[in-house]
Formats: C-alpha cells, sequence, structure tokens
C-alpha cells in the first residue's frame, strides 16, 4: 500500500517542485540578464500585481542603468513608489525627494514632494519617543507648502502639521509633569513655562498653570531659608494670577490652599532667620545646611538648554 501510494504522490511532488523551480529561474534569469528593456517591462508588471519585493528587485539592478537618460523618469517615478507600497518610508522620503530634486518641470514632482513629507510624517513615532522625525515632517510639510501654495495639498499639508504639532504639545505636557513627579521641582517650574509659552493655545493650560503654583511651592518649600521667602512669594504670585484667569476652575481651592501655606512659610523662614540671630547653635546648623549640596533628583535631560521663565 505504501509503496503504491509512494508511486502515484512522488511524481506530483517532483513534477511541482520543477514547477517551482523554473519560475524562481525565470526571475533569476531576468534580474541577471542584460536586457534592460525586457526587465524594466517585467517590472511594471510585477508592480501591478502588487508583487513589490520582485518589482524592487528589477528596479535597484535597473536604477543605475537609466540614471541621465530621457526615459528614467517613469523608472525612478516607479522606484519610489515600490519602496512606499514596502512600507520602507525611509527609502521612500530619499526616492520621492530625490525625484523632486531632479525633475522639479516634472508635472510629478509636486505629487513626490508631498509624498516624500508624507513619508516622514509616516515615521513620525508616538509622542513618548524621540521627535526627531516629526520635527523633519514638520520641516518638509512647511517646505512643501512655501513651493507650492496654490496646490490642492496645502489643506492636507496643514492638517498633517497640525497633527504633529498636537504630537509635540503632548511630549511637552508629558515631559513638564515628568519633572514634577521625580521631585525635580526648579526644573519643572521651567518645564512648565516653556510648554505654556511654546504652546499658548495649549488645550492643557489651566492644569499647566495650577501644576506651575504645586511645583514652585514645592521648590520653596525644600529651599534654604534664606531662599524661601522669594520663592514662596513667586508662588503666590503664580496662584494669584491663576485664581484671576480661572475662577471657576476645579483647582481653585487648592490653588487658595497653596497661597495659604506660602504666607506661612514665609512667616516660619522669616522667623527662623530671626532667630538664628540670636541663637548660635541654630545660626551654625543654618550655616552646614547652607554648605551641604541640596542639589535635586537628576533632571531628564540637562537643565542648562531650558529657557528661563518670564
Amino acid at each position: 500500500m505504501f509503496k503504491k501510494l509512494t508511486r502515484i504522490v512522488l511524481p506530483g511532488v517532483i513534477v511541482f517542485g520543477m514547477v517551482m523551480a523554473g519560475c524562481k529561474s525565470q526571475y533569476d534569469r531576468l534580474k541577471a540578464s542584460n536586457d534592460n528593456t525586457k526587465k524594466y517591462q517585467e517590472a511594471i508588471k510585477y508592480y501591478n500585481k502588487k508583487d513589490y519585493n520582485k518589482a524592487l528587485g528589477l528596479f535597484e539592478d535597473l536604477a543605475p542603468r537609466y540614471r541621465g537618460r530621457e526615459s528614467a523618469e517613469d523608472l525612478f517615478y516607479y522606484y519610489a513608489y515600490t519602496n512606499y507600497r514596502l512600507k520602507d518610508y525611509t527609502s521612500a522620503r530619499f526616492h520621492f525627494k530625490n525625484f523632486a530634486d531632479t525633475y522639479p518641470s516634472s508635472p510629478r514632482a509636486e505629487e513626490c514632494r508631498f509624498i516624500a513629507a508624507y513619508c516622514f510624517y509616516l515615521d513620525s513615532p508616538i509622542y513618548s519617543l524621540d521627535q526627531e522625525n516629526t520635527d523633519k515632517a514638520i520641516e518638509a510639510l512647511q517646505l512643501f507648502i512655501n513651493l507650492y501654495p496654490k496646490s490642492d495639498r496645502v489643506t492636507e499639508a496643514s492638517k498633517l502639521i497640525q497633527n504633529l504639532r498636537d504630537k509635540l504639545e503632548q511630549k511637552a505636557y508629558a515631559n513638564a509633569k515628568l519633572y514634577l513627579t521625580i521631585g525635580d521641582y526648579q526644573s519643572a517650574v521651567i518645564a512648565f513655562n516653556n510648554t505654556l509659552r511654546d504652546y499658548p493655545d495649549t488645550k492643557y493650560a489651566e492644569e499647566l498653570e495650577y501644576l506651575t503654583i504645586e511645583a514652585q511651592y514645592k521648590y520653596a518649600r525644600i529651599s534654604l531659608e534664606r531662599k524661601q521667602q522669594e520663592r514662596y512669594e513667586q508662588a503666590i504670585t503664580y496662584a494669584d494670577q491663576f485664581v484671576d484667569k480661572y475662577p471657576n476652575s476645579k483647582f481653585l481651592k487648592s490653588a487658595n490652599e497653596y497661597i495659604k501655606d506660602s504666607r506661612y512659610g514665609i512667616e516660619r523662614a522669616r522667623r527662623v532667620i530671626a532667630e538664628a540671630e540670636t541663637d548660635q547653635k541654630l545660626a551654625e546648623k543654618l550655616a552646614k545646611k547652607d554648605s551641604t549640596n541640596t542639589a535635586q533628583p537628576p533632571s531628564i535631560k540637562d537643565r542648562s538648554n531650558q529657557k528661563i521663565p518670564q
């Protein structure tokens, strides 16, 4: 029974294998050939059949051979789109930009310039990751708008830029809150102010302004007594501005409590400093505290690049 089954099945397997091997060898032979016209025709067929991997293999072989020819424009256009269809956006944006730079008078130049920028958009990561591609996408899309102000794609480009800016805004908001979470209150105040300055219409404005009060109060509280009055006064200033601006805020009660606590902190700091003038031990204690390194927890990035809030 087994021998009979083998005699029936084995020939079919062999024939199938030969057919598959023939198909593979046909593509390999085409790829290795010098018949550029045939290779180009087959590459287009593969592309239209959505067999982008095979199309790409042929376009890659043809690209250096066609460079400089009048007929190269179509090839490089398909070459760019093949990378795009394979979701290799890094390669695609390079080839689309290269097309637009090489053929600036082509009817396809506008399209390719836009898709090159769009590839940056597609490569823009979630807000919590590095946003280098987000910045580059905004720059590329804005360049497209500047180059083609009357293009039908300007509206879409503007919407994409807004989406990217929303992502940067969310990242700035999250980073600022992280400073507060890890107890780096001075950096938190700076970051909150920077976010409000960079994104004046942010939907997080009310919360950010409230958190600025909280961060400034906590910064004052852990400061040396001789620096507390000035820092508590700044917390009160932030809180007064918040109360006037958001009289119906859900944070209103807490903001008023920070005002009260800051005033108490000022009184306490004054009292301690006054007592130190007549209490030698207390004066020595404060002096020792003054000379101790009271650095805050490490920031999530170097504060040397941060802006100073106005």
